[in-house]
């Protein structure tokens, strides 16, 4: 059963620093573009993040570029979404999404394929 589990959100304080990790079971993140969107009550999903399934080349929305840093690790069949000076404006969940083979970064959540359950984050003094 091809799943993603996101884990690593909370509380913190604006200005702080979190770090999301995304990790697979049953198939390998490494041939999946993976994207990070975030969606706030009653809003549309958002893209904010993605990282390239061949040449790892990644992308980042423009509320987020400078503070936040997506990166892979294929040993551990994870991608994570380091996020630095955090703000109150940050607060939602957060969702990591993979799209099949062969099939380049979208910033279009109806473009993913596999999805994970969302981790909550909260920027609050």
């Amino acid at each position: 059963q091809l799943q993603l589990v996101e884990s690593g959100g909370g509380l913190v304080q604006p200005g702080g620093s979190l770090r999301l990790s995304c990790a697979a079971s049953g198939f390998t993140l490494e041939h999946y573009s993976i994207g990070w969107f975030r969606q706030a009550p009653g809003k549309e999903r958002e893209g904010v993040s993605c990282i390239s399934r061949s040449d790892g080349n990644t992308y980042y929305a423009d509320s987020v570029k400078g503070r936040f840093t997506i990166s892979r690790d294929n040993a551990k069949n994870t991608v994570f979404l380091q996020m630095n000076s955090l703000k109150p404006e940050d607060t939602t969940v957060y969702y990591c999404a993979a799209r099949a083979p062969n099939y380049y970064c979208s910033w279009s959540p109806s473009e993913y394929d596999y999805w994970g359950q969302g981790t909550q984050v909260t920027v609050s003094s």
